[in-house]
């Protein structure tokens, strides 16, 4: 079951969900929307491989934007730092950013519960297309959750990303063994 805005707003001031900055003209139906921060990353190299750690360049957005370009990966990250402690967090790309023929997650758009860090957003674009820092990026939704949680993502020993930066982190696929 989705969480409508008065349940998000109760779980905020309750701190089963952390949202930090936290503005309430934000707050959807059923949502929160997040933003695009001013850091942006894109892996240095053009052949990327899974069982490597492929290591990114970090892009700071200035005033002007940033141009996105067909074809290539970009590392996004959200404004906002959040917390879930008891809701299945979701992030899903406003419908105005899709129809600037933007993806905001290529597969990535469901967190656990007890995540607590800022979102990485893996971006990419149709056709070339100018994105600026702070604007809105995408919505959080919440699903409730049925029955007891036994490991909490942010207490797993092996959760990749539980470092808590808010820069765009690149795929920590290298770390699983296959």
């Amino acid at each position: 079951m989705i969480l409508s805005d008065t349940k998000i707003l109760q779980l905020v001031e309750t701190g089963a969900i952390v949202i930090s900055p936290f503005d309430r003209s934000c707050l959807g139906t059923n949502s929160y929307d997040v933003h695009l921060s001013k850091y942006m990353a894109v892996y240095k190299d053009r052949v990327l491989d899974a069982r490597k750690h492929n290591e990114v360049e970090e892009l700071v957005i200035g005033p002007e934007g940033l141009l996105l370009e067909p074809g290539k990966i970009y590392l996004g990250v959200t404004e906002e730092y959040t917390e879930t402690h008891t809701a299945v967090p979701f992030l899903e790309g406003k419908s105005s950013v899709g129809r600037l023929g933007i993806d905001i997650h290529a597969t990535a758009g469901k967190g656990d519960v007890g995540f607590c860090n800022y979102w990485t957003l893996e971006i990419s674009c149709i056709q070339p297309v100018r994105v600026y820092s702070g604007m809105p990026i995408g919505q959080l939704i919440y699903f409730s959750v049925e029955g007891d949680i036994e490991r909490y993502y942010n207490k797993k020993s092996s959760a990749k990303y539980n470092k808590r930066t808010d820069r765009p982190v690149e795929s920590m696929m290298w770390k699983n063994k296959f």
